[in-house]
């Protein structure tokens, strides 16, 4: 089975590759003098062999820009293209921007830092760190181009594989071949009605637990339970096997009384959680920083010691289902091999096309994030948004009453029917898409549509990073009206649907497009939808409990004053792959009548 410790340092090999070719200049220099010493018995002083040296090195590094720009130029000649807009800093290789970035990532809202300039220079610019040119876009047309008419030419690309590899390995986020889509789709491809009734378990414990909480006077951390509840969901969907995070006592407030009294090491459960997340923390501060990552990563992989905890629950399984599988295959010889049961989780389903334990390690660990932290993420900023606009709750509860009733089980066709429901979840993926930010890499010279309707094509050299923001896309008011930094479900079902929406699909993407559509979608939605609705049957009130929010959690005050959602928060979104809340969802609620 596959170990996460690995011989080498992942900031070794990068380092290695970079040091190769900016300092060859210096090893020729030295060389040549070698070379004249010994063949021609010619003497450099060695002052002038350390200077020679010591120039040689930004100076190869500067023609070999030149070089590169002037390639691009005669590019842009030959094919009628333009480059975008740079946004150029005040200091030596735009160090001012890197710095300024990263500290607005760290304090600031969600899309500031390096997507600032974004509106001031036209929806697509770049950005040049130290040499190193990124493309920066929250434009329709050409995240529609990207993702999906012009797919071929965009892959994740080698820099985004070596930054995310420590941790996602060969999965299907850190891929770009079809085998990985190949091995999952059919397993997407229906509804199933255990994925209801697994659901309908660890709701039920999830809603058990908050009520013990909020009879006693408590606030519940709602982000905290809810990505119990998609952890536990997605480990018996993958495994057939729960990690059981809700059987665990829910923290409590930091400000709580009965707090200290209740302070004890996490269990195996809550260590793999932390685990987890820290994990993602640590590989998405590596996308912020550039190449710099590497440097500090030199001596020691900080995402190993997570991993080794992820991978405590991980491996058996993996090495129990490996065996069961090859097991039945002796018995039967495969017979019956290729059906599916209704039963079946996803990894009963993988082993069957692989048992490279590698493969079926770096996959079902893939899909276990995506799982859990996706739908997490998405419920807790629509817990969220209902207690800021309880007029939304209340309609939305009203319809779940009118078609599931205060205590049944909701079936798909209830899920289906509700549009209302769908209208809320779907203006919550507006505001907070839950991957906010990704990134393409161009693999051979390429054109985007310009954002400017009468300019020309952008040229795109090979191996540029192409970023692109669907969270910035999302709220564009070109794109979704006046109003489009303003929560508004009701946009989903009036004329502004097929305004806005309708006319040009491509403005809302919270689950990607094109061939690299999220396979879950359909899942999530259903996963989504069944705990809001058992949700909203258990509870006829909620409100955010503010003085439970740690003191380092709430926003500051000058957010206030920000036109839409940003002037509303209470919380402080935060992004490492996907969005969440800092500090935790602390929220209270009241049960529902149960005669109701």
């Amino acid at each position: 089975m596959r170990t996460r410790i690995r011989r080498i340092p992942p900031g070794w090999p990068d380092t290695i590759r970079r040091g190769t070719i900016n300092f060859s200049p210096a090893a020729a220099v030295a060389l040549l003098s070698r070379l004249l010493r010994v063949a021609l018995d010619v003497k450099l002083p060695l002052v002038a062999v350390v200077l020679a040296a010591l120039i040689s090195v930004p100076a190869v590094y500067v023609i070999r820009l030149k070089l590169r720009d002037l390639r691009v130029a005669r590019e842009l000649a030959r094919t009628g293209t333009v480059l975008p807009p740079h946004w150029e800093g005040k200091e030596f290789g735009n160090r001012d921007i890197l710095r300024e970035g990263v500290e607005k990532i760290k304090n600031g809202y969600v899309g500031d830092g390096f997507w600032e300039k974004i509106d001031e220079l036209g929806h697509l610019h770049a950005i040049r760190v130290l040499g190193d040119t990124t493309y920066l876009t929250n434009d329709a047309n050409v995240v529609k181009s990207i993702l999906a008419t012009d797919f071929a030419d965009f892959e994740k690309g080698d820099v985004f594989r070596d930054t995310m590899n420590s941790v996602l390995g060969v999965g299907v986020f850190n891929s770009d071949g079809k085998f990985h889509r190949m091995m999952t789709r059919p397993y997407f491809s229906r509804d199933r009605i255990s994925h209801f009734e697994l659901f309908d378990r660890h709701t039920d414990l999830a809603i058990r637990k908050m009520k013990e909480r909020f009879r006693g006077g408590h606030a519940v951390d709602f982000q905290d339970v809810i990505s119990r509840f998609t952890l536990d969901s997605a480990t018996e969907f993958l495994f057939g096997t729960c990690v059981n995070a809700l059987k665990s006592d829910l923290p409590y407030a930091y400000n709580d009384a009965v707090a200290p009294r209740f302070a004890r090491e996490p269990n195996a459960a809550e260590r793999f959680s932390t685990a987890f997340a820290g994990a993602q923390e640590l590989i998405a501060w590596r996308t912020r920083v550039s190449w710099f990552w590497h440097l500090e990563e030199l001596f020691r992989d900080p995402t190993g010691e997570h991993l080794q905890v992820v991978d405590e629950f991980l491996n058996p399984i993996l090495e129990e289902a490996i065996a069961k599988n090859r097991a039945a295959k002796a018995q039967d010889q495969g017979e019956g091999g290729d059906k599916q049961k209704d039963d079946e989780t996803l990894l009963d389903h993988l082993v069957k096309l692989t048992d490279d334990p590698v493969v079926l390690h770096d996959e079902t660990l893939n899909i276990l994030i995506a799982g859990r932290d996706t739908t997490a993420a998405a419920l807790t900023f629509a817990v969220y948004l209902m207690a800021l606009y309880p007029h939304v709750f209340q309609r939305l509860r009203a319809e779940i009453l009118e078609k599931v009733g205060p205590h049944q089980m909701p079936t798909f066709d209830d899920v289906r029917n509700m549009k209302y429901l769908r209208a809320v979840i779907n203006e919550t993926l507006r505001l907070y898409p839950i991957v906010p930010f990704n990134v393409r890499m161009a693999v051979r010279d390429t054109t985007l549509p310009n954002p400017n309707p009468n300019g020309p094509r952008i040229f795109v050299p090979k191996d540029t990073p192409v970023s692109y923001s669907v969270f910035l896309m999302h709220r564009r008011k070109d794109y979704w009206g006046p109003d489009a930094l303003y929560f508004d479900p009701e946009r989903w079902l009036d004329e502004r649907l097929n305004k806005y929406f309708t006319a040009n699909p491509f403005i809302f993407v919270p689950f990607n497009a094109g061939p690299r559509i999220c396979l879950g979608q359909q899942f999530a939605y259903n996963e989504m939808s069944f705990f809001l609705i058992r949700l909203l049957q258990n509870f006829s009130q909620l409100e955010l409990d503010l003085s439970a929010q740690p003191p380092d959690a709430r926003p500051p005050p000058e957010w206030a004053s920000a036109e839409g959602q940003k002037g509303k928060e209470k919380v402080i979104p935060k992004a490492h792959l996907t969005l969440y809340v800092h500090g935790g969802l602390w929220v209270k609620m009241t049960e529902a009548e149960k005669d109701a």
